[in-house]
């Protein structure tokens, strides 16, 4: 579907735009992105670039869509980098038009305009997005989308989402990928990162790595804060 994502340096509008010196960004530019995997998982520390990439991506697979395709995601507002116009996709033509676009920071918004237009609520129910808590109604919209083929973009899902919220969202994502979907997600949650298949990467200075499950940092911190917690807290409160 969506098989590398590489930077057109005949579009880039700002040269000495911040996000290129972010390394993840920087290591797009010089290598490219290979999308080799159903469902590829970005992870890293605040800051390493992961919603960047992913808002940047999101954009620019949205201006391949239809005009008959709604809400499949946000748009992009003026906090956004313009990174998405840099942006070269390759992969399916005509692209699958299923599938949709999702953070945390602009998931209210994007509901109450689903809500408002009220041409979906049958597929929640006839019970507004809006009249749920932020997980549910996170897990509604998946679950009307599942069966749709497309390409699912999500930015730290675990923000809405229990523990077992996050298993239940790795089952809709396994429906949609059994339907010949693909999905990308940027990630803080070890339950999300244990995704069967993923492909990893790791965003740091180094810029952007492929890593195995047990070699995250991510993993390696919670294991060892699980393990014995004082040995963090005990210095925070002091």
């Amino acid at each position: 579907m969506l098989d590398r994502i590489t930077v057109n340096e005949r579009r880039i509008r700002d040269r000495g735009a911040w996000y290129w010196d972010v390394p993840a960004v920087a290591g797009l530019r010089e290598h490219g992105l290979a999308l080799d995997r159903p469902v590829t998982i970005l992870l890293g520390e605040n800051g390493s670039g992961k919603s960047t990439l992913i808002e940047a991506a999101a954009f620019a697979w949205s201006r391949q869509l239809v005009a008959q395709v709604h809400h499949w995601g946000p748009g992009p507002s003026t906090e956004d980098a313009d990174l998405h116009f840099s942006l070269e996709l390759h992969g399916e033509r005509p692209p699958p038009q299923g599938g949709c676009f999702l953070r945390a920071e602009a998931m209210h918004a994007h509901f109450d305009a689903i809500d408002a237009q009220g041409t979906e609520l049958r597929a929640f129910d006839d019970r507004p997005l809006g009249a749920r808590s932020h997980g549910e109604g996170f897990l509604a919209f998946l679950e009307s989308r599942r069966f749709e083929r497309g390409l699912y973009l999500l930015d730290e899902p675990e923000a809405a989402l229990s523990f077992t919220s996050c298993l239940t969202l790795i089952a809709l994502l396994a429906d949609a990928i059994a339907t010949g979907s693909q999905v990308v997600l940027a990630t803080h949650s070890p339950v999300l990162a244990a995704f069967p298949g993923a492909r990893l990467l790791q965003l740091d200075d180094r810029g952007i790595i492929p890593v195995e499950f047990d070699e995250l940092p991510l993993i390696q911190d919670w294991r060892d804060f699980l393990d014995a917690p004082q040995r963090w807290t005990r210095h925070l409160i002091d």
